[in-house]
């Protein structure tokens, strides 16, 4: 106690300099209009200058959430408007039947949204790794898409992790489609650049654009049809010589690959259902 009115006596100039100046200046801001203008003006724009900074950092981190939304949204929307573009080809006088073709079409699949946690892109069998597993539904054999397009294929399957065989690995091949023609074959890379693969067996006869957009065919339960895979930049003969071979400029950047999505198929059980009883019949048959 005696040791903080010893430190008080022996400033107390400076606590009473303290003290007037700050009466001094709530008089002056106080009584002044224009000095008063001046602080109010300064006050409100340094509190906006803080708000700013706030909701800056606040969407900062709030990124990763944006993300992972967008590239869920976008996969719905090109499966969306690939569906509607085929109730179209299909179009009759029954607008009824149309909706229900589009609903049906789009109920058996849901996502499962997951983030990079290891990528490769410099081998020729690439493989991506995502934070999701059998925990969270994910399975061998399902789709994975991302914000640019189709990423790959569910290989491997484990507890909480899951390794993908993306479009770059020299075995991944995926059935897929020229928009707005019924013409298929198969995607498959060869190595170097991860930019472009090459989409073979197509008909010397089919009318093909650069620019053109590939999609997937929907020729298995692993990707719905219509999503986005890339656009068309060069058309050659296929070395066979009978087909054509097209090289396509993929949509999904693997170089800065973060946030996908695994296509989760509702009727897949069925469907390997359907194949087991098929099997089952034609061995008995052959028996």
């Amino acid at each position: 106690m005696n040791n903080l009115s010893e430190f008080f006596k022996k400033y107390n100039h400076w606590f009473l300099f303290v003290l007037l100046e700050a009466a001094s200046i709530i008089l002056l801001f106080r009584f002044n209009n224009y000095q008063g203008s001046v602080w109010f003006t300064s006050a409100n724009h340094m509190a906006a200058e803080v708000n700013r900074w706030h909701h800056d950092a606040v969407g900062y981190l709030n990124l990763k959430d944006v993300n992972q939304r967008l590239s869920a949204e976008n996969m719905v929307l090109q499966q969306q408007i690939a569906q509607l573009r085929e109730a179209l080809d299909m179009q009759d006088d029954s607008l009824g039947a149309n909706d229900r073709v589009v609903r049906e079409a789009l109920s058996g699949f849901t996502l499962i949204p997951a983030r990079v946690t290891s990528n490769s892109i410099l081998k020729n069998e690439n493989y991506v790794v995502i934070n999701k597993g059998r925990a969270d539904g994910v399975e061998t054999e399902m789709g994975v898409v991302g914000g640019g397009g189709v990423v790959g294929i569910v290989f491997l399957a484990g507890e909480h992790y899951s390794l993908v065989l993306p479009i770059v690995n020299v075995k991944s091949n995926i059935s897929c489609r020229l928009r707005g023609q019924r013409f298929f074959g198969n995607l498959q890379w060869y190595g170097g650049s991860t930019l472009f693969a090459y989409l073979n067996d197509i008909p010397r006869y089919a009318k093909i654009r650069v620019g053109g957009v590939v999609e997937t065919s929907g020729y298995s339960e692993v990707f719905p049809p219509g999503l986005f895979v890339g656009r068309v930049t060069q058309i050659a003969n296929a070395p066979d010589g009978l087909s054509m071979q097209l090289k396509v400029n993929l949509g999904t950047d693997f170089a800065n690959l973060s946030d996908v999505s695994v296509i989760v198929n509702r009727n897949k059980p069925q469907i390997d259902s359907l194949r087991v009883d098929l099997e089952s019949f034609e061995t008995a048959q052959n028996g």
